[in-house]
Order: structure tokens, then C-alpha cells, then sequence
């Protein structure tokens, strides 16, 4: 049994350690900022974007366009 019992202490201290290393790593990394968060979720989300790209595209097109026609 204290085999076991050893293996388990190492185990938490093992834990422990890389829980305090990532705690620190972290603390020190600067956060990442907004842009480099919105440009990661949108390579994860890649249709989402380029839907709301061609959609957003698209208007600000009709509205140039609607509004070069109105002051003609």
C-alpha cells in the first residue's frame, strides 16, 4: 500500500506544480486582444464570417448605390 500511496502524492504534486507553472505563464502573458480573439473565432467559424462578410458586403453596396441613384 504505500506504494499506491506514494504514486498518488506524486501524482498530486505533479498536478500541483503544473497547475502553479500555468497559473504564472498565464499571469504573465499579456491578455490577447480584441482583434487577435475576433480574427481566431472567425478562422474557427469560417461560413458564419464569410456569410455576414457577403451579406454586409452587399448592403453598404445597395446603399451606395441607392444613394448615388436618389442625388443623381
Amino acid at each position: 500500500m504505500s506504494q499506491s500511496s506514494s504514486a498518488t502524492e506524486v501524482s498530486e504534486q505533479t498536478e500541483t506544480e503544473t497547475a502553479t507553472a500555468s497559473a504564472s505563464a498565464s499571469a504573465t502573458e499579456p491578455q490577447p486582444s480584441y482583434v487577435k480573439l475576433a480574427m481566431r473565432n472567425m478562422v474557427r467559424k469560417r461560413g458564419t464570417s464569410l456569410k455576414h462578410f457577403v451579406l454586409t458586403t452587399v448592403a453598404l453596396l445597395s446603399v451606395l448605390i441607392g444613394l448615388s441613384y436618389l442625388t443623381r
